[in-house]
């Protein structure tokens, strides 16, 4: 069972998205999407849906969970399935009221079917979005979990990175990031790794190959764990013998451009403002064209949720949120780098949670 502070903010979570729902005229709300589920619960099983309706939370799962369920949850009812949700939804047990909410972009047509058929004298009424608010903010005990994440990972990179070296390849290095993540207590990775070596560098998502590293080459490392239910997310660029001279110009544009958009983020700032500030850096330093994705993104129980940072951005980033600065420039054909932290928005601005060095190493 986790720690009572955790379940208690559990608890008060559900009692504020139930107000959100009275105001929105919501009778009962269904949740389809299994991270939102666990952040809710805890819950961790790959089969659950949940009610909330007449002031009660109640998960649904399926017999391989029944003994799970009952040690990673609290304070709430579950139900072991033995028919379709859909039907026993339908079965009278549940005060589903006339408007029910359901995820719109966590619903298959086939679930919309079967509800429809066996709930059709109520309204379903879509919501999108509708936890970020909650989500977005971050109770002590999640980042507590989040600085363990991170602290583990970082672990991870430094024994990989001194593996590093002639006839390693970029597969030798993901697969011991995942095998050393599971071995010293993650769940997991919190996304396939990421390591690009010299050209490959410059696609900011690329897959492991089994390409060696060759002397002089930038390498991109992006990786991140789960602990107990929370990710972390980071990258480091460092070097495989001596570079040139503009692969460690560049590498510098982006160490300051990272540190640029942790020391101007602050609270109640628009989130677009924020990366246009690291953006413009990076323009003005000529490099405007090869950084095109977004500043940031939120991370949780996702390794990507609210807040996103970026041009398209139209919310302000608030006290208690927990997002990445990730600035890069890619150079295709040529080289790419990209320095990624994770930061915890306070009063007084943007904690780091990554203590990495982000100097240049030279392997």
């Amino acid at each position: 069972m986790e720690p009572d502070s955790l379940h208690q903010c559990r608890s008060g979570l559900r009692t504020e998205i139930y107000r959100k729902m009275s105001a929105e005229g919501l009778d009962a709300l269904l949740v389809t999407d299994l991270p939102t589920i666990r952040w809710l619960t805890g819950f961790s099983g790959s089969n659950a849906k949940l009610l909330l309706a007449g002031g009660k939370t109640v998960l649904f799962t399926d017999f391989r969970y029944q003994e799970q369920v009952k040690h990673e949850t609290s304070g709430i009812a579950t139900v072991i399935l033995k028919d379709a949700l859909a039907t026993e939804l339908a079965s009278g047990k549940w005060q589903l009221g006339s408007r029910m909410a359901l995820q719109a972009d966590h619903v298959t047509w086939q679930e919309m079917r079967q509800l429809s058929e066996k709930l059709g004298n109520r309204e379903f009424t879509p919501v999108s979005s509708f936890f970020d608010e909650f989500r977005e903010i971050k109770h002590i005990a999640e980042l507590d979990r989040m600085r363990r994440a991170v602290a583990l990972s970082e672990t991870v990179l430094e024994a990989v990175i001194g593996m590093i070296g002639p006839g390693v390849t970029e597969i030798d290095i993901a697969a011991e990031i995942t095998y050393r993540h599971r071995k010293l207590g993650a769940e997991g990775d919190s996304f396939d790794p990421i390591v690009a070596g010299g050209p490959r560098g410059a696609m900011p998502h690329a897959k492991p190959s089994p390409a060696t590293f060759d002397p002089g080459t930038l390498i991109v490392i992006d990786m991140g764990c789960i602990v107990e239910g929370y990710a972390s997310d980071q990258t480091r660029t460092v070097a495989f013998g001596k570079v040139s001279d503009e692969q460690r110009k560049v590498y510098r544009i982006v160490q300051q451009a990272q540190q640029l958009g942790i020391d101007a983020a602050k609270v109640g700032m628009a989130a677009r403002d924020l990366d246009a500030e690291v953006r413009n850096f990076i323009a003005a330093a000529g490099y405007g064209e090869a950084f095109g994705h977004g500043l940031g993104h939120g991370v949780g129980v996702e390794v990507h949720e609210a807040p996103r940072v970026g041009t398209a951005s139209t919310g302000t980033l608030r006290e208690g949120a927990v997002f990445t600065i990730e600035p890069g420039i890619y150079l295709p054909g040529r080289f790419g780098v990209r320095i990624e932290d994770m930061v915890a928005l306070g009063p007084n601005g943007a904690e780091p949670l990554q203590r990495f060095t982000k100097e240049l190493i030279e392997l």
